[in-house]
């Protein structure tokens, strides 16, 4: 494979770099062929050739490959190897802080500029510019629109920046404490105490244990600025950093300008080794029991360490599908578990995966039924236990490989439009962690290779090394009140110990040779076919009084996307049998249908690329769906049994509702989920439809009645709209609509959805709720009320959210310190009634909670009375334009498009004309709909404070 690249390494020598890659198709077919003939078992696969890929003289390395999915874009990625494991004592938390000076003033980009040059570029905070922090990594990512010169040869001056120029100016780094701490304090809560205990255990004490990302409140309030210096100018240097760029670009072009900017950059003199640490397996078993006041349920978990699987040969590949197959029928069996009448547990997994530090983890855990821990530890190890010893059966290896074929050949029929991100995402694995990368088109050869002679003593060979009886760690996680009655370590043993002796009997999958059907459709007959030329649209208008809408694109080569919905919904029923009729979709679909139980439906769907849901809402019935091209018969066929021959079994809806039961008994002790059915409750009037879940309303739910309700709103698809989006021909399509969805039983009638008239309360009104330990507060502020819905106003409205969405973060995160992430959201409605509300939302300290309101509304008042800055509003624009040229090319795009205009009583519209109304908001508009808006008349606060702060 030398031999390949020797004439590009001449070539560039000069410049001090090694490059590999770029070979043309014919030569990337050679590549394939020469590789999997002949490479040893343990050959290292090679990269794919379409990346262009190089290591400069001081160590630094980049990826480019040009892709046009999406059109006109390309993401950055500056991915370095250093993370918060490098950390001195004194310096824990300081590898993330770093992260967030990176985006508060680099040589180029001092304090905010770079956060508000990329704004004005249509780049979102958050969304699209973002970069995370973990153990042994730090990685930063910068989506640009590519079509612009400047903006390009900016985004590689950003990350010519981050890589080195970070300027760590003092005022910024105390102005960024009170942020980082507010984002810590995000995290804390039930799931972060019991981490903090049960963590060292399972990392073996390793340095791991010890070094949290988001670090310590005494490293991130205390430390100097020469502390964080000392760490940038260690870890922050080319040979442990690689530039990823994947986008609509000039890949030579590109190169050149990779070449310019990072061949300056330094390693330090004294050089530091970057040690890579792991945790050592000790072949001790250990145990731990874990409670707090919060937490909800009892959870056991299992978890056997192993040295670290690589992925990066031949033969790791043929295990990794092995690991693959493995996990697929390991949870096939425990997903019988769960649709079983009784089920012993409301949920749980088992499976092979990566853990930290070089370990994998083989892991079992369940979530018991309230006072059953024993049943479920017993029924999930049962199933453990069988497979290790009897294995798997060839009717699941023949399926889970068949699942496996299916998805990957769904892959490499798509692979000419793979979305930037996911080869960036591949990029980034291969760099940090040596993950082979070599393209879809080699690993389905492989695949298609190594597949046929993997057996069942391959699997079961793998389970039996698997669950293994050392390095084995049990963790129970339990709400404070059951501390008394949780087993020890001695009672867990005994039950697993149990179940071992205990004799198995091979697995039976038991396989439904009956059709799906009952009964076959008859055809039914098309009454109009029209199309508009303008937006490629056909209807299809079906004698039975429902219409199909056909948008066939281009977007996606195995892509259809499809949803229907019919008027009426759960609003048709009164308020005694609104839990039968708002749960009635999810309950009777889950029974299966047609000749198909749950079970016999999951077994005939695996290794289909298919999905469909049955939902209701309150204005409507319906359906949403996917599928390859190639099973769009399939979905339909499906379809068409849950619309016509719907299940009943008395069983599984009383296991349902007993595990529904199970996961809401100790719902309330959550200060999250209390704050949450306060919301749901004030919000919605207090009406029953509106508030939170309850035992007391899974009582309500009546088999009979969800049953009759799911008949009677599916059973009459008079009025019906479906919409399929994706790749189809028109005509192809026809008859197979007209089979399964011309057939669909339907009355004359069609019952539109009653208004009834349940809005968020007018006037002021201010609730707190105390529950919860930690010093940690949640606000919500909500504007309501009437609304004048019309496009422009539709435009106006989302420009007025993320208007004030830019200042709440300039103020309140950048001025203040005082939140991480505040965030204004709208939801605007045009029936039953046009309404809207504005929402604003942000945690912060308890006793910031006055001050950061009192800067919230002062912001909602400047907008009043002096409109928004012209920038600001130039930003939404810029942002607003450049998403609408992404998004109109994707098929859920259109699905949701041509659905809300459906359900909205609209015409469909060309989309183009949105951007001239993007163009028209001015600042003046804005002011007027705040005035209008936002003038306090309709005006809610909900606060979630500690209890704690009651007795203040």
């Amino acid at each position: 494979m030398k031999q390949l690249f020797n004439n590009r390494q001449r070539l560039v020598a000069a410049a001090g770099v090694l490059i590999f890659g770029l070979c043309t198709n014919k030569v990337y077919s050679q590549l394939i062929t020469h590789v999997t003939k002949t490479h040893s078992k343990d050959g290292v696969l090679p990269l794919d050739p379409r990346v262009r890929t190089g290591k400069l003289a001081n160590g630094f390395t980049y990826y480019i490959r040009h892709n046009e999915d999406p059109k006109n874009r390309v993401v950055f990625y500056l991915a370095n190897k250093v993370g918060s494991i490098l950390e001195r004592n004194e310096q824990q938390g300081l590898a993330h802080f770093l992260e967030h000076m990176n985006f508060n003033g680099t040589k180029h980009f001092p304090k905010s500029d770079l956060v508000n040059y990329l704004q004005k570029t249509g780049v979102r905070f958050g969304a699209d510019l973002n970069a995370y922090t973990s153990f042994d990594e730090t990685v930063y990512q910068l989506p640009l629109p590519s079509d612009d010169p400047g903006i390009l040869a900016q985004g590689i001056q950003i990350m010519r920046d981050w890589a080195q120029e970070a300027t760590l100016d003092p005022e910024e780094i105390n102005k960024e404490r009170g942020v980082v701490l507010e984002e810590k304090r995000l995290g804390k809560g039930a799931q972060d105490r019991m981490q903090r205990q049960y963590w060292p255990v399972m990392l073996n004490h390793s340095r791991y244990a010890t070094r949290m990302p988001i670090g310590t409140d005494s490293v991130l309030t205390r430390f100097k600025p020469e502390t964080i210096r000392s760490f940038y100018r260690d870890w922050y240097r080319p040979d442990l950093q690689a530039l990823i760029i994947v986008g609509d670009i000039d890949v030579n072009e590109m190169e050149k300008s990779i070449l310019k900017k990072f061949s300056d950059l330094k390693n330090p003199k004294n050089e530091k080794s970057r040690t890579q640490y792991t945790i050592p397996l000790s072949g001790k078993n250990q145990f731990l029991t874990v409670t707090d006041q919060e937490m909800t349920s009892t959870v056991l978990q299992i978890i056997i360490k192993h040295p670290g699987h690589a992925l990066k040969t031949a033969g790791d590949f043929r295990q990794s599908i092995i690991r693959e197959l493995f996990n697929f029928m390991m949870n096939e069996r425990i997903t019988e578990l769960q649709r079983q009448a009784n089920p012993p547990f409301i949920s749980g997994g088992a499976g092979i995966g990566e853990l930290l530090g070089g370990i994998d983890q083989f892991s079992v855990f369940v979530n018991a039924n309230p006072g059953q821990l024993e049943k479920g530890l017993k029924a999930i190890w049962r199933e453990t236990d069988r497979i290790k010893k009897l294995g798997f059966t060839p009717t699941e290896l023949a399926r889970a490989k068949q699942n496996y074929l299916n998805k990957m050949e769904a892959g490499v029929k798509e692979s000419k439009k793979v979305n930037s991100d996911s080869y960036v995402n591949e990029y980034l694995q291969y760099f940090l962690k040596g993950t082979a990368s070599p393209g879809i088109q080699f690993e389905y050869t492989l695949l298609k290779k190594s597949l046929p002679g993997i057996n069942l003593s391959d699997l079961n060979n793998l389970a039996r090394g698997q669950i293994k009886t050392n390095d084995r760690d049990i963790f129970i996680m339990a709400p404070d009140k059951d501390k008394a009655i949780l087993p020890d370590e001695k009672t867990v043993l005994t039950w697993m110990s149990q179940v071992e002796q205990e004799k198995q009997s091979q697995y039976q999958n038991i396989v439904n040779q009956k059709p799906l059907l009952i009964t076959k459709p008859k055809s039914g007959r098309i009454i109009s076919v029209s199309t508009d030329s303008l937006l490629n649209i056909t209807t299809v208008q079906f004698a039975n009084h429902v219409k199909v809408i056909l948008k066939p694109t281009n977007f996606k080569d195995n892509q259809i996307l499809f949803s229907g919905s019919t008027p009426g919904g759960s609003s048709l029923y009164r308020d005694s049998d609104y839990e039968s009729a708002s749960n009635a979709a999810g309950i009777i679909s889950s029974f299966g249908a047609g000749n198909y139980n749950p079970i016999q439906l999951n077994n005939y769907l695996s290794g289909k690329q298919i999905g469909v849901h049955m939902q209701m809402s309150e204005r409507a019935t319906g359906v949403s769906g996917s599928s390859v091209p190639a099973e769009l018969e399939n979905a339909l066929e499906l379809l068409y049994a849950y619309y016509t021959q719907p299940r009943k079994d008395k069983d599984l809806f009383a296991g349902l509702i007993a595990k529904s039961k199970a996961s809401l008994e100790n719902r309330a002790n959550s200060s999250v989920n209390v704050f949450q059915d306060t919301i749901y409750a004030v919000l919605g009037n207090h009406n029953i439809r509106r508030s939170g879940p309850s035992i007391s309303k899974i009582d309500q739910i009546s088999l009979d009645r969800a049953f009759d309700i799911y008949k009677e709103r599916f059973g009459n698809a008079s009025g019906s709209t479906f919409t399929f989006v994706g790749n189809f021909d028109v005509k192809t399509i026809q008859p197979l609509l007209l089979k399964y969805i011309g057939s669909l039983p339907a009355l004359d009638s069609v019952m539109p959805a009653r208004d009834l008239d349940i809005n968020i309360p007018e006037g002021n009104y201010e609730k707190k709720v105390f529950k919860g330990t930690e010093d940690k507060a949640t606000v919500l502020l909500v504007w309501s009320g009437k609304f004048k819905y019309s496009q422009s106003n539709l435009y106006t409205m989302d420009a007025l959210k993320e208007v004030l969405t830019i200042r709440l973060l300039e103020r309140l995160r950048e001025e203040e310190s005082g939140v991480y992430t505040p965030s204004a959201s709208v939801n605007v409605s045009k029936l039953p009634q046009e309404r809207f509300s504005l929402i604003v939302n942000f945690g912060c300290a308890p006793s910031n909670v006055d001050k950061l309101i009192v800067s919230t509304l002062d912001e909602v008042a400047k907008l009043i009375r002096s409109g928004p800055e012209p920038v600001n509003v130039n930003k939404w624009r810029a942002e607003a334009l450049r998403s609408q040229e992404t998004e109109v090319k994707t098929n859920e795009w259109w699905l949701g498009y041509i659905s809300d205009k459906v359900q909205n009583e609209e015409h469909l519209e060309d989309p183009r004309i949105y951007t001239g109304l993007i163009n028209t908001v001015k600042p003046t508009d804005i002011k007027n709909l705040a005035v209008k808006y936002l003038n306090g008349e309709n005006f809610i606060k909900l606060i979630l404070l500690p209890e704690s702060s009651k007795l203040q």
